[in-house]
Order: C-alpha cells, then structure tokens, then sequence
C-alpha cells in the first residue's frame, strides 16, 4: 500500500512540474497581415445625393365639354409629338366649323353687293344722278359688310380651334401614364379636365443641393477653368443608382440656383443627362459627384483597415518593433473597396489589414506582408 502510495505522490508532483513549466512558456504573438499604403491617381469628388425629374412633364387637359370618345394609346407608353391620344365628341364641333364656314360665305357675297352698290352710287354722283346722303349709306352699308366678313373669319377660325380641341394629340415625345378618364364619361364641363400626363424622359433632370464650402470649392473650380453661369454645362457631372457600385451615368450640370436657402445653408443645382434607353425614371434617389480637381497621387488603404469611432477614424500599425501602433487619420474619397488617406499616415506604414481583431495598441505581433491589388 506504502509502495502504490508512493507511485501517485510522485506522479502528482511530475504534472506539478509540467504545469509550472507550462506557465513559464509565453503564448505566441498573434499573427497579423500588414500592407503600405499604395499611391494612386485620385480624382477629389463632390458626392452628394439627388433625384431624378422629367425635363418637361405636360398635363392634357380637355379644352372642350363633351363625352369622351376615344382613347388611342397603351398606358405607359412611348409616344412621340403629335401622335393622336384622346377624342371627345367631335361631331358638334365639327358643325360649328361648318356654321361658321357658311356664315362666313354668306358675309362675302353680301360684301361684294355692297361694295359693287357703293362704286355705283360713286360713279351716278361724280355724274350728279345721286345725293351725297345716299353715297354715304351706301358706303356705310360696304364698310358694315367687310365687318361682318372680318367677324365670320374669326369665328370661323375660333371653330376651327375648338374643333381641333376634340383631338387630344401629344404635345411632346416622351411616356404617357395612365388614362384618368375612362371612355364614355363626360369631360371638360364647368372645369378642365385632366385626361393624361406626358413625361419627357429624355433627356433627365437630376436635382441635388450642396453647401456652401462645397458651393465656394466648385466656384473656385469654375473660375479656373474659365466657367461661368452661361458656360456651366462645360463642368461634367457622373450619376449612380443606389444598386450600382460605380458611376456609369454621365452628363452635365445645367443649372445653378441664384442664392443659396437661408434656412438650410444650401443651394439647389441640376444636371441633365442623356437617357434613350430610359433606365433613369422620375423620382429616383441617385448619387451625384462632381470632380473637384485633376486626378492627383494620393495614398490608399482597403476598407477593411479602416475603423471608426466616437472620435473619427483610425487604423492600426505595425512599428519596427513589431509593436501595434493606433493612428488617427483624415479619410477622403471611396471607390472600388479603397478609400484615400489625405492626413495621419506615411507611405512606408505598415497597415494592418487582416487580424484586427486579434490586436489591441501596444500588443506585440507577428507579422506578414500582404500586396494589396
């Protein structure tokens, strides 16, 4: 029993002392990838968020009162100037020119009697066959006639009008919406009658406000380039759905509002935009940017090394002690998974870019370098 008692004290002291030597043995620094900033030619943008509107939108509205005969479109179709959309109740109009048209006829004739009357009258008193009194009546009478004719060519012309109302034609190319009145319904009565909406698509206004540094910065822009308010279609604008990484929509800007909104320190600009194949509609949330400067050399880390807190933004390093280093920086722009460093880092700082979670500042680690593509 003595011996079996001894065989398990001696154990527990070997796993004792295995355990001390355990703890002696620090855990191993953990393993980091770093990588230095790259240099890249990099454009400074102005991005700011917009939405898109029709650059001529028009209502048709019935013009004449009567029942609606027709319509002759598909909702939500393209259709060009001039294209035939509505009918309302033509056949009253269409009498109404004719009236007119016969009136107008029956003043003619009657003008050309009085006029031959008045040059007869003219020619029996040079002879002294008339008195003057009855040269003036006739001549009364000529000139009574040639108003009347002037008044039946304006109504004829007015019921030439109001009948070419009864056809509701398109005033622009662009999409219709819907109809707003359904065949057989009484329209234009008392009231006008909206039957229609016709959107021009093409080109797309796009409408976004700045701030006032931007406002001075872009200002600042134009001057050097020679721009002014009659020449601001020369600055380039891109534009980007919210389901689209890059900007593949290019156009202009076209307008800049006189003053800026005391109430919000910002002033509203338009862009206009090339869209024939109708991707962009009325009402979109897009984003707009706008090139601030030529491209420059400027430095550039992935996104993934970027962290963000109450303060601003930070990222860590590695120093040649292989100690972790915390570096407050200012970040710029963003494209394609990179986002450019304008203050807080060197070219020759080795980034973490992969392990961040494992680090905290002063930890040492073990590193390895990674090329960022």
């Amino acid at each position: 029993m003595i011996r079996h008692l001894t065989i398990s004290l001696i154990s527990l002291l070997t796993f004792l002392c295995a355990a001390c030597d355990a703890k002696k043995e620090p855990p191993p620094p953990p393993t980091v990838l770093t990588s230095t900033p790259i240099k890249t030619e990099i454009t400074p943008y102005l991005v700011e968020t917009g939405n898109t509107v029709s650059s001529n939108s028009v209502s048709l509205v019935a013009r004449v009162s009567g029942y609606l005969d027709a319509y002759q479109f598909t909702d939500g179709s393209i259709v060009k100037k001039g294209d035939e959309l509505f009918v309302i109740e033509p056949e009253p109009y269409r009498n109404q020119w004719t009236e007119a048209q016969a009136t107008l006829a029956s003043d003619i004739a009657q003008y050309q009697y009085d006029q031959t009357e008045y040059l007869r009258q003219l020619k029996m008193y040079k002879k002294q066959a008339t008195s003057q009194a009855d040269l003036q009546r006739s001549r009364a009478t000529r000139d009574e006639s040639a108003a009347a004719v002037q008044s039946a060519k304006a109504n004829v012309d007015n019921a030439r009008i109001n009948y070419s109302y009864t056809h509701v034609k398109s005033p622009i190319d662009g999409r219709i919406g819907r109809h707003l009145v359904d065949v057989g319904n009484l329209v234009g009565q008392g009231a006008p009658t909206t039957l229609a909406v016709v959107q021009q698509l093409d080109p797309i206004y796009i409408y976004f406000t700045i701030n006032e540094l931007d406002l001075l910065k872009l200002r600042k822009i134009a001057e050097k380039a020679g721009v002014n308010s009659d020449t601001i279609n020369q600055i380039p604008i891109e534009v980007s759905l919210q389901d689209e990484t890059d900007f593949p929509h290019k156009g202009y800007l076209d307008f800049a509002a006189t003053e800026l909104d005391a109430a919000t320190g910002t002033i509203e600009m338009r862009g206009i935009l090339p869209n024939h194949d109708y991707a962009l509609l009325p009402g979109l949330y897009v984003k707009v940017r706008v090139a601030l400067a030529k491209p420059t050399p400027q430095l550039t880390i992935p996104d993934v090394a970027l962290m963000n807190d109450q303060i601003g933004s930070y990222v860590y390093t590695v120093d040649k002690n292989h100690n972790v280093q915390q570096k407050r920086v200012i970040t710029g722009s963003s494209h394609d998974e990179m986002t450019t460093i304008l203050k807080g880092l060197k070219a020759n700082d080795h980034v973490i870019v992969e392990g961040i979670q494992n680090v905290t500042p002063g930890l040492t680690v073990s590193e390895t370098e990674k090329d960022v593509p």
